[in-house]
């Protein structure tokens, strides 16, 4: 496959200067822990149109797809411009996005997309990191320039038409309804599908992705099972997403796959808390990139950062690069923040600050496993406010196996294999990453960091943390982790759990274990770990020393 290259662009200003910052100036963004260029609004040429004026009828019912194709090429043959689509409701089936374009949802506009699938032909594209084919995105472009979606209108995925449902996240009353509206139930009648052949489709389907199929013609016969994103924009430049809302989505929401300076602000995107892979939004392979002032509500993890899967995200080469995510506040949603699993072309120059995490199953969420590669560096995260979290607030998993870390501890937690594997161009890696100023106000576990034997999570920075939950810090296969100023309360009397860890030190620590067993080391390669005690708390008096730790490992 052929390997995309971003232009390197030489204009730098200043971060806390306006958009609309002259070019020429050579400044870069100030107190960001990396170089970044600025990312200016797409530029749109001033010609407007409304889809009324090409026919367009409110109601919801009549198909509005040639009003709004129309009104799209209608500025495109001016060289670009404004379709602005007023009140009201409007029905329309997949819209394809042009250079020079801007879509204006305005107040009180609602979007609704058409549940007849025959609208929908399948096309090669990507999806969960791989190449395959899938149905066309509702709202789809691929090699643009200068696009951007405005307003506060609401665009509405109809993703309840293409979406399974499982019995187990739904009242009785809501399960009773969903199955007297159509569609077919597996033979536990434990899961609800739109239709047999989306049923069919899921047999053998790897994470939903079908491996043993390879012909347009063979993903035919399943075209109800291969469920779009909503939004999709591909090798594209000056992308923005700016005021409108974003829900019900098919699959994953809002998905930049190598787009070079995205911006999204002052957007909601909403999805039932059991949509299946309803992510809130999947930056692939983008390169300067702005996230801010949003919110997300979702069924999947929320704002995510990815770079391809496997081998055909490795054969891809496009890392994800220089990112500001910043000014969020997410809900449900199984992650927080997010990076992987699939970040095989790897993520590096990430800035987020200031988020809050109120009952997402994950606040902070770093996952991948072995098969992946690549490398996610460089992550600089701070001021994070969390409350209410129902697993791990932070989170790194690299034996991540495609399900929610609620629905892995519900199962007994995930596996440990502490079998050293060869390191390979498929051994995923995580390095260089410092999290700090932390409230977490409620979680089943605070911190859990878990490399891989072959490969330590490696240079790991905690600090300025105060801790509310039933569990505390579990270490496992780490080389290079510093962890300090932490004010901890927790039920479990193990405050850390370290299991094969290398070069720890804990510093200015205080938590509420009266524990002789507060703080356990075990493992053969344990090494140079340094445990400094303060006036409040001796750690010589609260740590168990498994047998297999050899005696030198541990200075206090």
């Amino acid at each position: 496959m052929k390997k995309y290259i971003f232009p390197v662009l030489s204009i730098m200003i200043l971060f806390s200067c306006s958009n609309k910052s002259a070019i020429g100036q050579k400044k870069s963004y100030a107190d960001l822990e990396f170089e970044m260029q600025l990312v200016s609004d797409p530029v749109i040429p001033v010609n407007t149109v409304s889809i009324t004026d090409f026919g367009a009828q409110s109601g919801g019912i009549i198909d509005n797809s040639k009003a709004f194709a129309e009104a799209i090429e209608a500025v495109s043959q001016k060289g670009g411009g404004k379709v602005i689509i007023p009140s009201g409701i409007w029905l329309t089936g997949p819209i394809t996005l042009k250079s020079n374009l801007e879509l204006h949802a305005e107040a009180g506009a609602l979007i609704r997309f058409s549940t007849n699938k025959d609208l929908y032909p399948i096309i090669e594209t990507s999806f969960e990191g791989l190449n395959t084919w899938r149905c066309i995105s509702p709202i789809y472009g691929k090699n643009l320039e200068n696009v951007a979606l405005t307003g506060t209108g609401v665009w509405d995925g109809s993703g309840g038409a293409w979406r399974a449902v499982k019995k187990s996240k739904l009242t009785a009353n809501e399960w009773k309804k969903l199955v007297a509206s159509g569609g077919v139930l597996d033979e536990k009648k434990e899961n609800w599908y739109p239709s047999e052949q989306f049923k069919l489709g899921g047999n053998g389907a790897d994470q939903n992705v079908r491996f043993d199929l390879h012909t347009k013609e063979e993903f035919l016969a399943i075209r109800d099972f291969l469920r779009p994103v909503m939004v999709s924009i591909q090798n594209s430049k000056n992308v923005m997403f700016d005021g409108p809302v974003f829900q019900n989505s098919p699959a994953w929401c809002l998905h930049p796959l190598m787009v070079e300076n995205l911006i999204v602000r002052n957007i909601t995107v909403r999805n039932p808390w059991y949509s299946q892979n309803g992510d809130g939004i999947d930056v692939e392979s983008c390169k300067n990139v702005i996230v801010e002032n949003s919110s997300f509500d979702v069924g999947d993890d929320a704002i995510c950062i990815k770079s391809g899967k496997d081998k055909d995200g490795r054969d891809r080469g496009v890392p994800c690069e220089n990112l500001i995510i910043r000014n969020n506040i997410v809900y449900h949603g199984h992650g927080g923040v997010t990076v992987g699993s699939e970040m095989s072309s790897g993520v590096k120059n990430m800035h987020v600050s200031n988020c809050t995490f109120m009952g997402t199953d994950v606040g902070l969420r770093f996952k991948s496993t072995r098969g992946r590669g690549g490398v996610v560096e460089n992550i600089f995260i701070k001021d994070i406010w969390m409350t209410d979290i129902p697993s791990h607030a932070i989170s790194f998993n690299l034996y991540y196996g495609g399900k929610s870390i609620e629905e892995t501890l519900a199962e007994g937690g995930g596996p440990t294999n502490t079998k050293l594997m060869p390191v390979t161009e498929e051994t995923p890696q995580f390095k260089n990453i410092k999290i700090k100023n932390v409230v977490i106000n409620g979680a089943t576990q605070a911190v859990f960091l878990q490399g891989l034997p072959e490969m330590n999570l490696e240079n790991i920075e905690l600090s300025d943390l105060q801790i509310n939950a039933d569990q505390g810090f579990t270490i496992v296969d780490a080389n290079g982790v510093n962890i300090q100023n932490v004010k901890m309360v927790s039920k479990d009397p193990t405050a850390f759990d370290i299991f094969n860890a290398k070069n720890v030190t804990l510093k200015n620590i205080e938590f509420n274990s009266t524990s002789a067993e507060a703080v356990k080391i075990n493992g053969l390669v344990s090494e140079k770990i340094e445990l400094i005690s303060n006036s409040k708390m001796d750690f010589k008096k609260q740590t168990k020393l498994g047998n297999s730790v050899p005696k030198a490992a541990v200075k206090f």
